[in-house]
């Protein structure tokens, strides 16, 4: 059990910085300067477009990718240059949902063994244990207990993701990293996804990065949110105060950027943008 106290940090991320090619005379930032910290049962949205560094950012803290600059702290230990055995063990508090639920899953294994694997490092359960315990997990995150003995092609795109949400929590983590967790997802299933998300973290007491291009989605789950552009940040704040009163105009964009079906939603944004161009003029 971890030592940190409640209200500290179980994620700080200071100054990072990810640069590519940095020998090279076309070294590209893809991270530059980047902070923040993830607070227990929070999530942390980060959003910006493809090339803005978010995901790289995930990477890093995962140990994916090294880092040039920064630190990065995990339940107040320094992670920023760990080792393979240290992350090792660090992987039953620290999980990932990466976006493709089509590629993430092995095809020759059942879902029963992709599942069970994530448990053979963290302990020493007995094979009626893990089976007990990976029919359960199946079963909180929407699915039957006898999928376990099926391959991961006899599911549907949201199903699989919802297996990949399912082995993530196996271990039982502190903080997992959603890097486009439901973007491959018809709209529908997004939803059904992100209110999986929310319920289970009030139900686990999780903390989520959650990183994604689309603002909508980001606050739907997010308690704060930093939007990031070609490696920068661009702002950072409370989710309500980021989509309601953005203080940058990349912000505004991403806002705009985003379909509205509701018709007097769209007027009423329509009349927001057209006050700020008069404001600004």
């Amino acid at each position: 059990m971890s030592t940190v106290p409640q209200d500290d940090p179980i994620l700080t991320v200071k100054d990072l910085t990810v640069v590519y090619g940095a020998s090279r005379k076309r070294a590209t930032r893809a991270v530059d300067g980047i902070s923040l910290s993830v607070r227990p049962r929070e999530t942390i949205g980060i959003v910006g477009e493809s090339g803005s560094g978010k995901t790289t950012l995930g990477r890093a803290v995962l140990g994916l990718t090294p880092v040039t600059a920064g630190m990065i702290l995990f339940e107040g230990e320094d992670i920023t240059r760990a080792g393979y055995r240290r992350r090792r063990a660090l992987s039953s508090r620290l999980q990932v949902v990466f976006q493709d639920p089509y590629s993430s899953l092995n095809p020759t294994r059942t879902i029963g063994q992709t599942l069970a694997e994530s448990l053979r490092h963290h302990g020493s359960l007995s094979r009626n244990e893990i089976k007990d315990r990976v029919g359960a997990m199946l079963e909180r995150v929407g699915l039957p207990a006898d999928s376990a003995a099926r391959y991961p092609g006899r599911f549907s795109g949201g199903q699989r993701q919802r297996i990949a949400i399912a082995r993530a929590l196996m271990p039982q983590p502190r903080l997992v990293i959603c890097d486009e967790a439901v973007s491959a997802l018809d709209l529908s299933v997004q939803a059904q996804i992100l209110n999986l998300l929310r319920e289970l973290q009030d139900e686990l007491h999780l903390s989520y990065l959650f990183i994604a291009h689309d603002l909508d989605v980001v606050r739907f789950l997010s308690d704060r949110i930093l939007v990031m552009y070609r490696g920068r940040e661009v702002e950072q704040g409370p989710a309500e105060k980021i989509y309601n009163e953005p203080a940058d105009p990349y912000t505004r964009a991403l806002l705009d950027a985003v379909p509205v079906p509701d018709p007097e939603r769209q007027r009423i944004r329509r009349e927001a943008r057209w006050n700020r161009r008069k404001q600004t003029a």
